[in-house]
Order: C-alpha cells, then sequence, then structure tokens
C-alpha cells in the first residue's frame, strides 16, 4: 500500500495536479524526498518529522520514502509540508486513506505542529474546485479558499485538530468570507484648484482606459492627479476581481483573508530594476506590470527610469500579458494595465520659464525627452501639458470656486464605458478583452470610427504634418471614439478628432 495525497504545484497564477505519494518500508532508516525538490521542499524533512513528533506521535523509524509526480515538474515551496505530513500518518495507520481522497492538501508546518499560510490558496481552491474536489488549507487563508466557490474547505490551524476532524472527534466549520474586503479611499479631484485641461485629460483617460503621460514643472500636481485617477474608474467586475486576488495571493499579499475589491494602484520608485517591473527571481515571481492588472500602473519621473526598463514595458502594453522565461520553466502573468506617467519638461524641470530655466535650454529638454524611446512614447495615448497656476491671479483661492468632485466625474466614466461595453459585447475580437476603446483591434476600430470627408481631411494634415505613425493614427483614432463617447455621440465629429490630435502632438 502507497499512500497518495493530491496537491499542487504552482505555475504563475496557473496550477499543476501533483500527487505526494508516500511509501514506509522495512530497511535503514532514511526519509527521503524525490521527484525534482527544491531546498524549501526538501527541509520539509525536518519539519514534518518535529511537527508529528510534537504532536505526541512516535516517529517510524524506517525506511520513508515520498514521491512527487510528476517527477520532471520542479517543486517549489513550503506547501508541500502539510500533504507529506498526512501520507505518513495514513501510512502510519493514523488515518485512513478515503478520508484525504476528495481533498487536495497545501500548508506549511511549524516545529510545534500548527500550520502557516501559504501564498496562492485561491488559485488552488479554484483548482480544487475545477476537479469538483474540496481542499485542506491552513485556517489563516481559509476565508481567501472560501471565495472560490461552493467546495468544502478544512482550515485546519494546526495537526492534530485536522486529525481529530478526521477521527469525528472534532469539528471544522466552513470559513465564512462575508464583506471580507480590503477598503481603499482615493483623494478627491475637487481637491485640485485649476489644470482644468488635465483634468479632462485625466476624465478621457478613464473613460476609454487611455495610457496618458502628464509633462510639467515640478509642484504643478501631476503627481495629485494620477492618484486621484482610481477614483473615478468604475470598480472592478467580479471576474477582475477574481484575476487581481489571484495574483496577489500568489505574490503574498492577502492579508487576514480581506480581498481587493478595488483597482490596483502601483507607483514603483524610478530605481526599480527590471526583476521588480516584470517579474522575476529565482522563483520567478510576479512583478509591477502584474501586480497593476486590471488597475493602473503609476511612472512618476517617467525620464528617470532606466532604458531598459522602459522598454520592457512595450510588449505587456500590446499583449497584456508577460513571460518570464527561466532555465527550467516560462511563466506567463497577465499584465493588462493601464499606463500612467509624468515627466518634467528637463533636468533642471523649468524649461519654457524664462526666470528659472537652465542654460543649457532649450537643449536640455531636448536631451532628456530623447532618454524615453520613441516606441514607448508611440504607445501612450494622451499627452498633457500641466503649467504652472497662479491661484491668486486666476481667483482661484477664492471661497466661491467649485471643482467637480471625482464622484461627479465617476458618473460620466460609467455612462461611457457602459456605451462601450454595449457596443464591443459581439465583437469576436474582443472576447477576451476590456471592452475598452483602448483595446480595440484596427478591424473593429474601422467599423466603429466612420469619419466623414472633413474629418478624413483634418487627420490627413495632422498625419503629414506630425509624421504619425500607424500606430498613432489608431491612438488618434481610439481617443476620438472615446471623447465621442462621453458626450454620447455615436458619429465621431471634427471636434472630437481635433481634440484627440491635440493630445498627440504634444508627444
Amino acid at each position: 500500500m502507497v499512500a497518495t495525497i493530491k496537491t499542487f504545484a504552482f505555475l504563475g497564477v496557473d496550477v499543476v495536479e501533483v500527487s505526494v505519494q508516500v511509501k514506509i518500508s522495512e530497511g535503514i532508516a532514511n526519509f527521503a524526498i524525490v521527484g525534482l525538490p527544491d531546498k524549501a521542499v526538501g527541509e520539509s524533512k525536518e519539519r514534518v518529522r518535529a511537527a508529528i513528533s510534537s504532536i505526541g506521535l512516535s516517529w517510524p523509524y524506517k525506511k520513508i520514502t515520498v514521491n512527487l509526480a510528476p517527477a520532471d515538474l520542479q517543486k517549489e515551496g513550503g506547501h508541500f509540508d502539510l500533504p507529506i505530513a498526512l501520507g505518513i500518518l495514513i501510512e502510519m495507520g493514523i488515518l485512513e486513506q478515503k478520508a484525504v481522497d476528495n481533498f487536495f492538501v497545501l500548508g506549511e508546518l511549524s516545529l510545534d505542529g500548527s500550520i502557516n499560510s501559504i501564498n496562492g490558496t485561491i488559485s488552488a481552491s479554484i483548482g480544487a474546485n475545477e476537479r469538483n474536489c474540496g481542499i485542506i488549507c491552513p485556517q489563516v487563508n481559509g476565508k481567501e479558499a472560501a471565495w472560490a466557490g461552493d467546495l468544502e474547505i478544512l482550515a485546519a490551524p494546526n495537526l492534530i485538530a485536522l486529525i481529530n476532524h478526521f477521527k469525528g472527534e472534532q469539528f471544522l466549520s466552513r470559513p465564512e468570507n462575508n464583506k471580507n474586503f480590503e477598503e481603499i479611499f482615493y483623494p478627491d479631484l475637487s481637491d485640485i484648484k485649476g489644470q482644468e485641461g488635465a483634468k479632462r485629460a485625466l476624465e478621457i483617460a478613464a473613460a476609454g482606459g487611455h495610457n496618458i503621460l502628464f509633462i510639467g514643472p515640478p509642484g504643478t500636481g501631476k503627481s495629485m492627479l494620477s492618484s486621484r485617477l482610481p477614483g473615478i474608474l468604475p470598480p472592478p467586475t467580479l471576474e477582475e476581481i477574481l484575476e487581481i486576488n489571484m495574483i496577489h495571493s500568489i505574490s503574498g499579499n492577502i492579508v487576514d483573508g480581506k480581498l481587493v475589491t478595488s483597482r490596483p494602484y502601483r507607483e514603483p520608485h524610478h530605481s526599480c530594476s527590471m526583476p521588480a517591473m516584470i517579474g522575476g527571481g529565482t522563483k520567478a515571481k510576479p512583478g509591477e506590470v502584474s501586480l497593476a492588472h486590471n488597475g493602473i500602473l503609476f511612472l512618476d519621473e517617467l525620464a528617470e527610469f532606466s532604458r531598459q526598463v522602459l522598454d520592457s514595458l512595450r510588449q505587456p502594453l500590446e499583449s497584456g500579458n508577460v513571460s518570464v522565461s527561466r532555465v527550467n520553466s516560462r511563466i506567463t502573468y497577465p499584465a493588462s494595465f493601464q499606463l500612467v506617467t509624468a515627466m518634467n519638461p528637463c533636468r533642471c524641470g523649468f524649461l519654457g520659464d524664462a526666470n528659472r530655466e537652465c542654460k543649457k535650454a532649450p537643449n536640455c529638454g531636448e536631451d532628456y525627452k530623447n532618454k524615453i524611446s520613441g516606441p514607448l512614447l508611440d504607445r501612450i495615448d494622451i499627452a498633457i501639458n500641466v503649467p504652472q497656476v497662479d491661484i491668486f491671479a486666476s481667483n482661484l483661492s477664492e471661497e466661491n470656486y467649485k471643482s467637480e468632485s471625482s464622484k461627479e466625474i465617476a458618473i460620466r466614466v460609467s455612462k461611457a464605458r457602459k456605451v462601450q461595453e454595449e457596443r464591443y459585447k459581439n465583437e469576436e475580437s474582443m472576447q477576451n478583452l476590456p471592452k475598452l476603446n483602448s483595446k480595440i483591434n484596427g478591424k473593429t476600430l474601422e467599423k466603429f470610427t466612420k469619419l466623414d470627408d472633413d474629418c478624413r481631411k483634418i487627420l490627413q494634415k495632422s498625419v503629414e504634418k506630425m509624421a504619425t505613425s500607424m500606430r498613432g493614427i489608431t491612438r488618434i483614432l481610439r481617443v476620438a471614439r472615446t471623447i465621442a463617447d462621453l458626450e454620447m455621440s455615436e458619429d465621431i465629429n471634427q471636434n472630437h478628432l481635433l481634440e484627440a490630435i491635440s493630445y498627440r502632438r504634444k508627444i
């Protein structure tokens, strides 16, 4: 007889079924784990031995062999502790094999027999539910597992509680996930005085999911504007929430089972490395682009980022995912995010201000901008200048000045997005993509952006003057389509097109 426990190995946010086979036989006392275990899995021997001894059971000093099948798949992580321990308990006659046949088991053991939290519980629970099985996991991950659906969940605090449950001496109730959310409150756009042009551009970017670049001297509100973008976006759908939390679960960012129900907002420092941005490391963990999935990636001081790091964003911006290749594996993470960037016009930051610009102007501005590659700038839909505002000269300090709140703008954004969702719901090319103007391909764009002769002439003249690429033309039309949607206009008119072109001219 060989005890067999089902568990999972993680490949990105996906799971692969692994069979933990345990055999205790006569021979020289030895404990061996085979099947390509990494160092953490290899060290399970000591944790399992100490945990079983700590609950008052005598350790079997025999030949113990643990096989992790399939043998050609690299096994990583401490979550193999619990399935190995249960396999040994079955071989010792403490538990029956049939008790765990319909469960996938994951958990890391402490030396005293308690079961510690693990990463990736949501992905594992979804995988178990798809296979019509239950899951055994640590108690601290129970609420997280409950989001995967109506599956049987045994969330045990320690090894002895799990044994008592199977013997009928204790009952482990199914954890609940009612209102277990992580609430995030965003600052309001009404806090920003002036900058109406930048607010308008931000609203368009939110409505169509467009990438945006703020250009202006220090202290004009570029970062403030960016931080308020999540507050005017519609909440994510249930499917998007699940995708967001699968990535955060793999990364170990879910605390106390509180799921993230708002769109992620990531703002890495400009010293960010390539693995930190794209993902990688020895275990190919998700990077900032994946942690921003279905949300926003904000890059402040854009020109200060490494050229290599910035150019690495080009592929995920187009495909919506990123692949991390290692010697033993190739892992793909979702990375569909909205890119929001901000930069100064030059290194000193005051290009165009005769009183404060440096002696290298205007050449310093071109040199600074050239640190950003043309292909990356080509993927930015909207560029807007954010100038200095004199609140006293503009009477913006008066009490009667009122700026629109995020709530008011969010209503218009939501209406525009509903128009897009209705328009693209039957398009085959949009089935696996967000129903946004920023995601439509050329064929779909041509279908829904019919231009009259006057609009065609305007577009042709602007393209000739700015030497715009085909990608640039596509992005102008996408932005124009969004502007029309905000005005609930079925057709794109000259005003929509001219405003879209004005956002492109500044890049």
